[in-house]
């Protein structure tokens, strides 16, 4: 990681105390390699399960979908998981819940126990999608914080990759014996690590507080500053009314909710999970004999430029990062949408795989770069405390939601027409960039208490 190689620069002092923060971010992001081999372990699968249990093509099609409806229910919790048991005891929670998903799956027998776990498994991956990056972003030290945070959609792309290639030389039951291994490493890991010290002041347990940002930030570092802004950032907030969902409406609170939200639509309804969901039978549609070296391809790509994404973050900021990526997946589906057009009107046909190939790829690219992980990077920073539960949950189950109507829709929307969807994607990256451009805000190098600050006071409707 680029966070990494900033850390090996730092004076021994400092380097010795951002190993807690990178051990914690390690645990943490176990969550994180959980959810992508959950959202992969569906297209290795499909042929070998459907064949063992003589299931349908649509009871099949319950199980990889069912896994969305977890999600949302999960995400819809999250925040409130997250609020009274901890950081630590929500991710503790979930890594339970996603074994016991992945051990029914392993030993089911028949196609409702397989759903089952596959809904527990979505559960849990549903909370891990909110309370993962929360935690980064809460122990991190502001000029590490993007590139940590973004450590999240690494690991997603990661653990969907290795889902894909492992699932080509283990049967469906030992791929899903493979998802318990993060599951573990997280438990065993989080009792090294120390509770989410912004978590800790909100409860009132300053004695913990004190001592997990002291674990944080070194036994020989000066938190006296930090001590003192989160506290009394803390104390402001606890002033506040409990927060219901409809105080989310409020003014104060519209543009950290509307940017929050914005920002998950717009990254599930560019496209993303139908591609991810659907790459073999794309590059099939495109005219190629078969999916699987596109697919390779794709899961390839997706962890380098992810990875480039966390280096760049906290470099060139939020913002610019977001515009870039957003025009490079609407560059890409245009790409890919071109190639569909020419092949419905036969047109330089022997070029048509070649460009939908590129166009994929692009799209894949650059939704790695930036696209995947700045909007649940932005999502832990915007929010404040107070909030921060219930808006969270929100936010995360839009981005479920979206992701279950994209995957969804998007056979409905290919029989009517392959360039048209690739099109209406375009266009939605393209709305996207007009977004960010006047409404995301830049929250690099400010701490998170400086942001929720200022995004209350400068808000839309100000």
């Amino acid at each position: 990681m680029g966070t990494e190689i900033e850390a090996s620069l730092l004076p021994p002092q400092e380097r010795e105390s951002i190993k807690m923060v990178l051990l914690g971010t390690f645990v943490a992001v176990c969550g994180a390699f959980e959810y992508g081999i959950s959202v992969g372990y569906s297209s290795p699968t499909e042929d070998a399960i459907i064949s063992d249990l003589g299931l349908s093509l649509s009871q099949y099609s319950v199980f990889g979908s069912i896994l969305t409806i977890g999600g949302m229910v999960g995400a819809i919790s999250s925040g409130r998981i997250a609020d009274l048991l901890g950081r630590k005891g929500a991710m503790a929670t979930s890594a339970a819940i996603c074994i016991v998903g992945w051990i029914a799956i392993a030993f089911s027998k028949a196609a409702w126990v397989l759903d089952l776990g596959r809904l527990a498994g979505g559960f849990g991956v549903g909370v891990f999608s909110y309370v993962v990056p929360v935690y980064v972003a809460e122990i991190a030290p502001k000029d590490l914080r993007g590139g940590l945070t973004t450590a999240n959609q690494l690991m997603v792309a990661l653990g969907s990759s290795i889902a894909y290639l492992v699932g080509q030389f283990v049967t469906w039951r030992v791929l899903a014996l493979v998802g318990i291994v993060p599951c573990i490493v997280q438990v065993i890991g989080l009792f090294f690590i120390p509770e989410s010290p912004r978590w800790l002041a909100k409860v009132g347990r300053q004695a913990d507080f004190e001592s997990a940002l002291r674990k944080l930030r070194g036994k020989d570092a000066n938190i006296s500053q930090e001590e003192s802004e989160i506290k009394d950032y803390t104390e402001l907030q606890s002033l506040l009314p409990k927060t219901r969902i409809q105080d989310l409406f409020q003014k104060k609170y519209a543009h950290s909710v509307i940017v929050g939200v914005g920002l998950m639509v717009f990254q599930q309804f560019g496209g993303a999970n139908a591609i991810v969901f659907y790459a073999s039978n794309i590059f099939v549609s495109a005219g190629f004999s078969s999916g699987k070296v596109g697919s390779i391809a794709v899961a390839i790509i997706q962890v380098p430029i992810t990875l480039l994404g966390a280096i760049l973050l906290d470099k060139s900021g939020r913002k610019p990062l977001l515009m870039v990526a957003a025009a490079g997946t609407c560059l890409g589906c245009l790409l890919a949408g071109t190639s569909f057009l020419f092949k419905a009107q036969h047109w330089a046909t022997k070029a048509v795989p070649a460009l939908n190939l590129t166009g994929i790829l692009v799209f894949t690219a650059f939704y790695s770069l930036g696209m995947g992980a700045i909007p649940w990077v932005m999502m832990s920073e915007i929010f404040p405390i107070n909030i921060k539960g219930i808006a969270g949950s929100l936010v995360t189950l839009v981005n479920w939601f979206g992701s279950w109507a994209v995957t969804y829709s998007y056979n409905y929307l290919e029989s009517w027409s392959a360039a048209g969807t690739f099109y209406i994607y375009s266009a939605v990256s393209a709305v996207a960039i007009v977004f960010v451009l006047k409404l995301v805000p830049e929250t690099r190098a400010r701490t998170l208490e400086e942001i929720q600050s200022s995004m209350a006071s400068l808000g839309i409707f100000s």
